[in-house]
């Protein structure tokens, strides 16, 4: 099985959203060479229920699984958590009081607020000690997405909240917050560089959502090393585009 990059250690590490709610998607990208797999549960239709199936997907195929949360409730975390989630992303984080918060919500230790049972999956279904269990839970990766003005005004403070390991930019919400609906305007190419500098000088991941690999490489050159890249959706899409294209079909030349 493959050894998936973790973006602590600061090697590239890629990974692309999950959108549809068919396990099948997240096994079959675990055979793949990705490094983790981010569930949507913000913009697409995802429950408890089909949560926990990709969760086993994820498990069956060493495919490290992170959920974007929908809100920052803790009966939320909670879930994905005990689901046995491999990290976190989270909206909308626009203070370092909010930071402060996601991560109590996802810890147990050191001011940690989450609630424990021993009986999930994170906990190997009572197989693990507490002690055990508490240990792999509080290596939980936790993301904190800046998507708003009012974020980017707080990044540095955001970026140095102790349990944050990683800033994920929204680009597209990041543009429209700063009066633009276009992610390559220079004041959104600013901003990003604000958050990455931030990120980098607090030791933590910055991290982008970029649509293709060629998008990719002019953040990789101003220091970013974890990326989304696409969707499933759009890359079946993409892929069947291709494969229909009227280029693909031509008559063959006659001699």
């Amino acid at each position: 099985m493959k050894q998936r990059a973790d973006i602590r250690e600061g090697s590239l590490a890629l990974g692309s959203f999950v959108k549809t709610d068919s396990a099948q998607i997240t096994e079959i990208l675990g055979t793949t060479d990705l490094d983790f797999i981010v569930v949507d549960a913000e913009h697409a239709p995802f429950d408890r229920l089909s949560l926990d199936r990709h969760m086993m997907a994820g498990r069956a195929t060493g495919m490290p699984v992170w959920v974007r949360v929908p809100d920052k409730l803790p009966a939320t975390f909670q879930s994905a958590l005990d689901l046995g989630a491999a990290g976190l992303v989270v909206p909308r984080v626009d203070n370092a009081g909010q930071a402060r918060q996601v991560v109590a919500q996802a810890k147990f230790r050191h001011g940690g607020s989450r609630g424990f049972s021993i009986s999930p999956r994170f906990a190997g279904y009572g197989t693990l000690s507490m002690t055990a269990a508490i240990d792999a839970a509080d290596r939980t990766l936790v993301m904190c997405q800046i998507e708003t003005a009012e974020g980017l005004a707080q990044v540095a403070a955001i970026a140095a909240t102790p349990g944050v390991d990683g800033l994920l930019i929204g680009r597209a919400d990041l543009a429209l917050s700063l009066g633009v609906e276009d992610i390559r305007a220079p004041i959104v190419s600013d901003a990003c560089d604000r958050i990455i500098e931030a990120a980098l000088q607090a030791g933590i991941a910055p991290a982008m959502f970029v649509p293709n690999p060629q998008d990719a490489q002019a953040f990789r050159r101003r220091g970013v090393r974890c990326f989304v890249i696409s969707s499933d959706q759009s890359l079946l899409r993409g892929a069947v585009q291709q494969m229909a294209h009227p280029s693909q079909w031509e008559a063959p030349a006659e001699h």
